[in-house]
């Protein structure tokens, strides 16, 4: 039996009740029985700065760049603030596209999704995708998963109760495990190639 996928998850909110941050706990509970989930808070990096690059990645950066390095894929829970990425989720891919040309997002498989009070999360989702090309992280196209209305499919203890959306949600995650598998077992062949 191959070792299982290892999946890094981030959450573009800094909010202790969070339910982005509860929709990847929740994908966490949905995994494939041959995949892992860690989930890595962003509250502890300091805004991109390149004097601060400059000087050497924080040990923060370090540990950002070392977890996505180790990590198949990353699961990526995206908020939307003012029709946009949540400033977070952005600084943390920001410091992970550094140094220049040697960026752990490059080549990184990676699945989207996000949860709002509101409508959901759809402009976000769209920047992501739009920066996920910039960094050449190979983002999983479908199913794409915006939980609007979220409030109401989140019980008081923040676990996600809504059906629909944990079916939804186990699909993706099968979807990004199989995925995985493909590149992985073309490796060989590709590195052969090169």
């Amino acid at each position: 039996m191959s070792n299982p996928v290892h999946i890094l998850g981030l959450s573009g909110s800094l909010r202790r009740a969070s339910l982005n941050t509860a929709l990847l706990r929740a994908a966490g509970e949905l995994l494939p029985a041959d995949a892992t989930l860690e989930i890595r808070p962003l509250n502890d990096l300091p805004f991109f700065d390149e004097d601060l690059e400059a000087q050497g990645f924080p040990p923060s950066v370090q540990d950002l760049h070392a977890r996505i390095a180790a990590a198949d894929a990353l699961l990526l829970a995206v908020p939307e603030y003012n029709y946009s990425i949540a400033p977070a989720l952005k600084n943390a891919i920001d410091w992970a596209s550094r140094p220049y040309g040697a960026s752990v997002l490059a080549g990184k498989p990676a699945a989207i999704f996000g949860a709002s009070i509101g409508m959901g999360t759809v402009r976000a989702q769209l920047h992501l995708r739009d920066v996920a090309i910039t960094t050449n992280m190979h983002v999983l196209n479908q199913p794409e998963i915006f939980v609007g209305n979220a409030a109401a499919k989140f019980d008081d203890q923040l676990r996600l109760v809504d059906e629909p959306t944990r079916a939804i949600v186990a699909r993706m995650l099968q979807r990004l495990v199989n995925w995985i598998r493909a590149i992985q077992s073309c490796r060989p062949f590709l590195e052969s190639a090169a």
